[in-house]
């Protein structure tokens, strides 16, 4: 097995400054959407920092998160919020956005978001119709 193989997506991918850069280019998206705009607070910067940590151990990273905040139950808290299908569909393509505007290749973009499809679907908890 060649090194590159035994990286981790998250060492493929760039490690903390590509994750930080994703985050911080996914989030203006979404507070620009209107489907995804009201789930989130005013202030997303706690929102940001707590999806560093996330995404950094959900990519094979350190376990920032569970470090700080316990288990991610990631289902769970996101229970409070109304997710439907077209809502998940608008988060992925925010991600999408974010993903090409650092500049990540497209096969490393397209694996990402494969990768991301199952959570956010995971988390529909909402029929479309309310």
């Amino acid at each position: 097995m060649s090194e590159r193989e035994r990286s981790t997506l998250y060492e493929l991918m760039g490690g903390a400054e590509m994750v930080r850069r994703i985050v911080e280019a996914f989030y203006p998206k979404v507070q620009q959407h209107p489907l995804l705009a009201p789930l989130f607070p005013s202030n997303i910067d706690p929102v940001i920092e707590k999806q560093i940590l996330f995404l950094s151990q959900f990519f094979g990273g350190p376990s920032l998160y569970s470090d700080v905040h316990g288990h991610p139950m990631m289902r769970a808290r996101h229970m409070p919020f109304p997710i439907t299908q077209e809502r998940a569909d608008a988060w992925l393509g925010c991600m999408a956005e974010a993903l090409t505007e650092v500049g990540l290749p497209q096969d490393l973009r397209d694996f990402l978001l494969d990768r991301l499809k199952g959570s956010a679907y995971h988390f529909i908890n909402t029929p479309e119709d309310e």
